[in-house]
């Protein structure tokens, strides 16, 4: 028998109102108040689960490590 990496994602999702003056602030108010944990994503805002073969990769929102120098 063969042994494979299955990979489970979840992805939750709520909606806030928030007052700003454009679209941009609201984002990095809801992205400082996300940090900040004054929002703060539960179990009842599932909105999807993902399963398929893990491979690692590197996403466009995670930044790569930097390798050592070799000598």
């Amino acid at each position: 028998m063969k042994t494979y990496k299955v990979e489970i994602e979840e992805i939750l999702q709520n909606v806030y109102d928030i007052e700003a003056n454009s679209l941009e602030e609201a984002i990095n108010i809801a992205e400082e108040r996300y940090r900040n944990e004054e929002y703060i994503l539960e179990a009842e805002d599932l909105k999807k689960t993902n399963f398929r073969e893990y491979k690692d990769e590197v996403t466009r929102d995670e930044k790569p490590k930097k390798k050592e120098l070799e000598r």
